[in-house]
């Protein structure tokens, strides 16, 4: 089974083909890290942009690094959540165009699980195991208490809050 899959979460824009969840066959990026780079960090809208401006030329760049085409894709996933809404939907809505365009099955994926699936690539990992994922904005990591402030607690949100 060969999957094409698309990431747009934040700034850049990745696809890659990955053949029975274990080989990666392409892997594509188009990076606006240069661009954002002079605002001092990730501006939501130049990332919306720049995922509509590069996502149909990075699909096509992946399909022919690994030497494919859309007949012999068997799935098309994409991430749908967490992550910047615009970034998302500009994925989302492209996956789902390609789905419907190529009768291609489509696969929701939530960002934060994917960074723990990414580990069944790269090893023979096997659960049951334990995992903290700290991803950019989206995390979980326990906050230490302060002299006269909140009691500690798991922020659940980003490491900006701790």
């Amino acid at each position: 089974m060969i999957i094409l899959a698309v990431e747009s979460s934040c700034d850049e824009t990745a696809v890659a083909l990955v053949r029975d969840g274990r080989t990666v066959l392409a892997d594509c990026i188009a990076s606006s890290v240069e661009m954002h780079r002079i605002y001092g960090g990730v501006v939501p809208e130049i990332a919306s942009r720049r995922h509509a401006e590069s996502i149909s030329g990075v699909v096509r760049q992946a399909l022919a690094d690994a030497n494919c085409d859309m007949a012999g894709i068997d799935a098309i996933a994409v991430t749908y959540a967490p992550g910047l809404i615009g970034a998302l939907l500009v994925g989302v809505n492209f996956a789902k165009g390609l789905s419907m365009a190529t009768n291609t099955p489509l696969v929701p994926v939530h960002h934060l699980r994917s960074h723990v699936a990414a580990n069944y690539i790269t090893g023979d990992l096997q659960p049951p195991f334990l995992c903290l994922v700290v991803s950019g904005a989206f995390g979980a990591a326990p906050r230490p208490p302060r002299a006269g402030g909140p009691q500690p607690h798991c922020s659940g949100g980003g490491l900006h809050h701790l």
